[in-house]
């Protein structure tokens, strides 16, 4: 059976993070994807997780302490934006992802923004791995998602093909604005 987005990120994450390696959760929302990456880097890795909203930060929180995963965690109640100025040019990501829209059962108003996500980008592949993933789940079904969308096709479409691959998975006979995936490998 086709996984869905969300697993098939998961998947493309497990595939490359190591014990002991340096991550970016980007968008923290419920903490689900940030306990993920912080199993997979174990005790001598480091998450690096990011949201706006406070309730995000509690959810987050909560979810890694229930599992003993706050050790090797470090939540920032912050944009994305502010990767470059938190996380130093020469600390090697291996991995980052992003869930792209809003936080499910909050505020529809509060959404992620085209501009904040291409700076985060950016600085994240400025410290991007060889063999390292940047992950982008892009929810665009609510008002200001198309131009996400829009920004994050054009910004993935336009990374050089010598220096990147980047992977498009999507269902395309589904309702509703099924989430499409975009992942970014350095070569």
């Amino acid at each position: 059976m086709l996984q869905t987005s969300l697993h098939f990120s998961h998947r493309l994450l497990e595939e490359i993070i190591q014990p002991g390696d340096q991550v970016v959760d980007a968008t923290m929302g419920n903490g689900h994807d940030t306990a993920l990456l912080a199993k997979l880097v174990g005790i001598t890795g480091k998450v690096y997780a990011f949201d706006v909203q406070k309730a995000a930060i509690d959810a987050t929180r909560k979810c890694l302490s229930e599992q003993k995963l706050m050790e090797q965690s470090t939540l920032f109640h912050q944009g994305h934006e502010t990767i470059k100025d938190v996380i130093t040019i020469e600390t090697p990501i291996k991995a980052a992802i992003f869930n792209l829209g809003y936080l499910p059962k909050s505020d529809k108003e509060i959404i992620t923004q085209p501009d904040t996500t291409k700076a985060a980008v950016d600085a994240l592949l400025d410290r991007l791995v060889s063999k390292g993933r940047i992950i982008l789940v892009v929810y665009y079904g609510h008002e200001g998602g198309k131009e996400e969308l829009s920004m994050v096709e054009a910004l993935c479409r336009n990374l050089p093909q010598q220096n990147y691959n980047v992977l498009s998975y999507q269902f395309i006979n589904q309702m509703n604005h099924p989430p499409i995936l975009y992942c970014i490998e350095k070569k």
